[in-house]
C-alpha cells in the first residue's frame, strides 16, 4: 500500500445541523446538496466581488439527520473561516465547530483505496495522479513524505492559496478551480457567483496558475516571471524540475509567438500552455 502522508497544514471544521445542507449549497462555489459519503468537493467561499477568501475540500459524513459536513482547509485560515461563516449563520440551524485539535488530513497516493480507519475518504476531486483524501484521528500511523505529495500536486498543476495565489485577491479562474472540478456552474447562486459565471461566459479571465518547466535550480516564490523587459507573471511553489507560476496568458502568448526567452531570476522556464486555455 502507498505510503499515508500527514498533512499537517490543513486544520478540520465541522458543519452540523438541520440546515448544514442548504447553508453550506448556498455559500460555496461547488454543489454541496448532491454530496454523499465517499466523495468530496473542492469548494471556495468567494467574497461578493467573486475572489477566493478560502479553498478547502468538503466531505459528507452520516446520514439523514445526523449528516454533518467536514471541511479540509489551509489549518491558517481556519480562524478566519470560522468567521465568515458565522457571520451567514443568521437564525440557520447549523453548529460551526474546529476539530483540528482531534483529527487530522492525511493523503495517500495511488489507486487503490486505503484500508485505513477514518471519518470521511474520497478520491481527491482535483486530479486523479493525487489519489485519496482522509480524515482520521490525530495519532493516526503517517510518514513524513510530504515532499512526494507536493511533486504530485505541482505535476498535476494544482496550485496551493498562499503561495501560488494570495487570498483575497485572486478569482476562482485565475486559481484554475474551473479546471479542478472547483465550480459548479448550473447550481444555482451563491456569494460571488456573478462574477464567476461572467467570467466564464465573457471569456475575462486574463491570468492563470500555469505549470512550467526549469533547466536547473527553480525560481523562489514569488520570483517575477520576465518575457524580457515584461513582467508576464510570478513564480509559485515548486518541486523539482517543475512549478506552478500565475501568468498573464495574453502576454505569455506574445511571448511565445515572438520566440522570446522567458526568465524568473536566474533560470529560464519553458510553459505548458495546455491547462492554460479559456
Amino acid at each position: 500500500m502507498s505510503a499515508v502522508i500527514s498533512l499537517g497544514d490543513r486544520g478540520v471544521i465541522e458543519i452540523a445541523g438541520a440546515d448544514a445542507t442548504s447553508f453550506l449549497h448556498n455559500l460555496v462555489t461547488n454543489d454541496i446538496a448532491k454530496l454523499v459519503p465517499g466523495e468530496a468537493r473542492y469548494c471556495a467561499l468567494l467574497a461578493p466581488q467573486g475572489k477566493i477568501l478560502a479553498d478547502f475540500l468538503v466531505f459528507a459524513d452520516g446520514e439523514g439527520e445526523k449528516r454533518r459536513y467536514l471541511l479540509d482547509c489551509p489549518r491558517e485560515l481556519e480562524p478566519d473561516l470560522l468567521g465568515r461563516l458565522g457571520k451567514y449563520k443568521l437564525r440557520a440551524a447549523v453548529t460551526l465547530t474546529s476539530k483540528s485539535d482531534e483529527l487530522a488530513v492525511f493523503c495517500v497516493l495511488g489507486e487503490s483505496k486505503p484500508d485505513i480507519p477514518a471519518l470521511a475518504m474520497a478520491r481527491d476531486p482535483r486530479a486523479e495522479t493525487l489519489g485519496w483524501r482522509l480524515i482520521a484521528p490525530r495519532g493516526t500511523k503517517a510518514e513524513d513524505a510530504r515532499e512526494d505529495y507536493e511533486a504530485a500536486r505541482i505535476a498535476a498543476g494544482v496550485p496551493q492559496g498562499g503561495v501560488d495565489f494570495a487570498y483575497g485577491a485572486a478569482f476562482p479562474h485565475e486559481a484554475n478551480m474551473d479546471l479542478l472540478a472547483g465550480v459548479d456552474f448550473t447550481k444555482g447562486c451563491y456569494v460571488g457567483q456573478e462574477v464567476v459565471s461572467r467570467t466564464k461566459h465573457r471569456n475575462l479571465a486574463r491570468k492563470r496558475i500555469t505549470p512550467y518547466h526549469v533547466d536547473g535550480e527553480a525560481p523562489a516564490p514569488g520570483t517575477k516571471v520576465m518575457a524580457g523587459e515584461i513582467e508576464i507573471g510570478v513564480a509559485g511553489s515548486h518541486s523539482g524540475d517543475r512549478g506552478l507560476a500565475l501568468i498573464r496568458l495574453d502576454r505569455l502568448a506574445d511571448a511565445l509567438a515572438a520566440g522570446t526567452t522567458l526568465t524568473a531570476g536566474d533560470a529560464s522556464l519553458e510553459f505548458v500552455v495546455d491547462r492554460a486555455a479559456g
